[in-house]
């Protein structure tokens, strides 16, 4: 359990004063709330307001369930208006003890039938607020039984349809707030298998409504072989099956956040950045090409060892140049022995069969 705002300001005290702290439990849990180099994966406080009808009930169950493990539902009505600052000091309360940063409160009323708002927290205070009004939910259960569902952790596809979300800056906060509500876990690397469902959001100009009308629809998606072929390495064929929840909302009210204290909560401290390294670039297919700087090498003049084959190939190759040298040595004293004879009528003789007798003739 988290410690009170009360035992909070004490150790804070404590800390000023030079005293140490008692309480273990507390100094363990302001430990664990201290700013990390990575932030782990965001948990999200499902809660009702005070009044909640049967139908907002079972969007806060289908929201429990996509968005398993990392989220908390609270099943008893909660006295929080999440527009008045009584509501947000309930809210920061609320999230700070259940170690949560992103929420969605549920509310019904005569004046504001089926709303939803969600929002998200920084540092313990409340950063970005926003109203949906649910005009049609259709759950999961009532696709059936026999449509497969997503796998608990698996990181959902998110993907947004229309001109509308880069037009004006309430719909960019809103695509930032849904991003970060529905992403799941943090993770370094995916595989095929775990990106099981997709979620698709839709915004449109309906008529008779005076609000863009956002269409929000989950797909599984299913792998299948492809049937053109394409070899051993060939990508499995996706085919999107209709899942659910599905919700038809329009935005209410918005309050987001003061863009000094926006910039600060996307402030990244120094040793989380990655430094650039030298000689390394990234090209248009995102390959990581690299330059070396390495001195002259003489390949011909470096004596490497030699395999029993290669040594017996470079013999053969010597024994071939020696004969083919031979062999055109012959021919150039063959042509030099025609050419003599035919200047001067016999052939010359060769020394080389001469004996020693020979030389003393020539000798006397």
């Amino acid at each position: 359990m988290a410690p009170t705002p009360q035992q909070k300001q004490s150790h804070k005290a404590q800390q000023v004063s030079g005293r140490k702290t008692t309480k273990a439990r507390v100094q363990r849990y302001l430990k664990t709330t201290e700013p990390q180099l990575k932030q782990p994966t965001k948990n999200t406080l499902l809660l009702k307001g005070i009044k909640c009808s049967e139908g907002m009930g079972k969007v806060l169950q289908e929201l429990r369930a996509i968005s398993a493990p990392h989220v908390k539902l609270l099943s008893k009505r909660n006295q929080i208006v999440a527009w008045d600052m009584d509501g947000q000091t309930s809210l920061q309360f609320l999230t700070t003890k259940n170690d949560c940063s992103l929420f969605a409160l549920a509310h019904h009323n005569k004046k504001r039938p089926n709303h939803l708002t969600i929002g998200r927290t920084f540092d313990h205070q409340i950063l970005d607020l926003a109203e949906l009004s649910i005009r049609r939910f259709k759950s999961m259960q009532d696709y059936g039984g026999g449509v497969p569902k997503k796998k608990i952790g698996s990181k959902p596809m998110l993907l947004f349809v229309g001109d509308l979300w880069a037009q004006g800056e309430t719909f960019v906060n809103l695509q930032n707030l849904l991003v970060d509500f529905y992403r799941g876990e943090i993770v370094d690397k995916l595989i095929l298998s775990g990106l099981d469902h997709l979620m698709v959001f839709t915004i449109a100009n309906c008529p008779g409504i005076e609000a863009p009308m956002i269409h929000q629809r989950t797909y599984f998606c299913k792998l299948k072989k492809n049937p053109s072929g394409g070899g051993e390495h060939s990508s499995p064929l996706p085919y999107l099956i209709p899942c659910g929840p599905d919700l038809d909302f329009t935005l209410q009210r918005t309050q987001w956040a003061e863009p000094d204290i926006y910039k600060a909560s996307r402030r990244q401290p120094l040793a989380a950045k990655s430094k650039k390294v030298k000689n390394h670039s990234t090209n248009l297919f995102g390959e990581t090409v690299g330059r070396l700087h390495i001195a002259k090498q003489h390949v011909d003049k470096m004596q490497g060892k030699k395999a029993k084959a290669l040594r017996r190939a470079e013999k053969l190759e010597k024994q071939e140049e020696q004969a083919a040298l031979e062999n055109e040595l012959n021919r150039e004293k063959s042509d030099l022995d025609a050419s003599f004879e035919q200047t001067f009528g016999f052939k010359e003789e060769d020394d080389t069969k001469k004996g020693p007798r020979g030389k003393k003739q020539r000798a006397q």
